[in-house]
């Protein structure tokens, strides 16, 4: 087979969202990713669930693959007819070897192309709050790496004539080297009061800022604990930090929230806290699988024509309803005269994924708010849970209406091996907040820790998504924290800021 190519993909910084759009697009038509050690895990969960995902990442001091063992990997991908992604991180041109692996390409006679990354010394230095180049400060700026090249003897001469040479200096892959880096600039003429900083883990929720001067900063990074991946910044332009610092004054920032959702829901929830600058960390203490009876669906879909409202309580819900309808070879157009309802904008935009606008949203997020926004009905479709609450087809029935209740999905718990993990996470301070945004994510989590499930998630930040949530946890004795007000998953981040601030 023949028609293979190599995409060499900047994968940009920490921050999985600052990858561009043509490198997004590539990830998810991909059939192999070679993915170096920092470019964002997140990042792989826009590739095709086909995709084969080679971890090729280089960090010091491991037993890392050789530079020719993954250009060797990428030609002969690309002569089976594979299409290949190499993601790298920040740019594939800067201190990335993306020159190299495109030369030995080109050599080989493999089509291939370069797809821009952030590169990351532009993101760190945004997102410390340092400009790099400044009207009144900076007129130029200088990246180098501080890694010694193989063969070549590292020496403080380039070092101190880059001293006077420019006005902003940005060291990559120099904590190493940091005490002999920063004497040799010293000596070069740049003044030890000089503000330097040392950026680790930029652009993500593990981000660590260090501000000192030239002269003590070496010392005060091995006494605080700096490390690598980290880039050294010296110039007057660091002293802006106070003023333009951004990202770690957020109030999640640094945060680990706990999400016990189901993965596949977890993803949009993991973004969004990403975006507030906390740490997401995915733990599924439930599966969504189909019911244990399709009999009842089946019917309705048949009958679909008969009712004059279809209602749904989750975006599960509406996931598995048109699932089930696209394997009959049907869509939405089965719904003919049918109004549809919703619990909830998450509700609504997982319908507006399959072509349909909602007729009604509920103003309060709970059953009994749409059964009062719907008023008096005919025939009414409720595709659920298998096991949920029965405030809705209740109140609707009340008002004279026929209610099918039709489980489309049920939701069953995490294996019991998987509560030790938790526990863990609990007692070890691997967690600040346990994010619960359904009644079944209470109950799998306490009955997954046990007796002493109260007393362990006293020890985080307990947050609920809404009243039904909190019912439940108050019904398990667990102590909580802060409850949205709106019940979203936006609702419920908007009240953790609003707690620790």
């Amino acid at each position: 087979m023949a028609g293979g190519k190599v995409f060499l993909v900047g994968a940009g910084p920490g921050d999985p969202s600052l990858i561009t759009v043509r490198g997004k697009a590539l990830l998810e038509t991909a059939d192999v990713v070679l993915y170096d050690a920092l470019s964002h895990p997140a990042l792989l969960e826009f590739t095709s669930p086909s995709a084969e995902l080679r971890n090729v990442g280089k960090r010091g001091g491991q037993n890392n693959p050789s530079q020719a063992w993954i250009t060797a990997q990428l030609i002969e991908l690309a002569r089976a007819g594979r299409r290949v992604v190499r993601l790298k991180g920040g740019d594939p041109l800067l201190f990335a070897r993306g020159a190299e692996e495109a030369e030995d390409l080109a050599a080989a006679g493999v089509d291939f192309e370069i797809v821009p990354g952030l590169p990351s010394p532009i993101a760190a230095a945004a997102y410390a709050g340092i400009s790099l180049t400044h009207r009144d400060l900076s007129s130029s700026a200088t990246f180098i790496t501080g890694s010694d090249r193989e063969g070549v003897e590292w020496t403080p001469d380039a070092w101190q004539r880059l001293a006077t040479a420019t006005d902003t200096i940005c060291v990559l892959m120099g904590m190493r080297r940091l005490e002999e880096i920063t004497a040799a600039i010293a000596r070069g003429g740049r003044a030890p009061e000089t503000p330097a900083a040392i950026v680790q883990w930029a652009a993500r929720p593990e981000q660590r800022v260090l501000v000192a001067t030239l002269g003590n900063i070496a010392a005060r990074a091995r006494q605080e604990g700096f490390s690598n991946p980290a880039l050294v910044f010296v110039g007057e332009v660091v002293a802006l930090r106070e003023k333009l610092r951004w990202y770690d004054k957020k109030p999640l920032f640094g945060k680990r929230l706990l999400i016990p959702r189901a993965e596949h829901q977890a993803r949009e929830t993991a973004a969004k806290i990403r975006e507030r600058g906390a740490e997401p960390v995915v733990f599924p203490v439930i599966r969504i699988v189909d019911p244990p009876d399709p009999g009842p669906l089946r019917t309705a879909l048949a009958e679909l024509a008969a009712y004059d409202w279809v209602l749904f309580t989750s975006s599960n819900g509406v996931d598995r309803f048109f699932a089930a309808l696209e394997r009959e070879g049907r869509d939405a157009r089965a719904l003919g005269a049918a109004k549809v309802g919703v619990i909830g904008p998450g509700t609504r935009a997982a319908l507006q994924r399959h072509g349909v606008r909602a007729d009604v949203t509920a103003r309060e997020y709970v059953g009994e708010g749409l059964a009062r926004e719907i008023g008096a009905a005919r025939r009414v479709l409720v595709a659920r849970a298998l096991v949920a609450r029965d405030a809705l087809p209740d109140a609707l029935r009340a008002g004279g209406a026929r209610v099918d209740v039709v489980p489309v999905y049920q939701t069953l718990p995490a294996a019991a091996e998987k509560g030790a993990e938790l526990r863990s996470l609990l007692e070890g301070g691997g967690v600040d907040v346990m994010l619960f945004t359904s009644s079944s994510t209470v109950e799998n989590v306490t009955d997954l820790l046990g007796a002493d499930a109260a007393a362990l998630l006293a020890k985080v930040t307990v947050a609920s998504i809404g009243p039904v949530t909190s019912d439940t946890l108050r019904a398990r004795n667990v102590n909580i924290d802060a409850t949205a007000s709106t019940y979203t998953v936006e609702g419920l981040l908007d009240a953790l800021e609003a707690h620790f601030a």
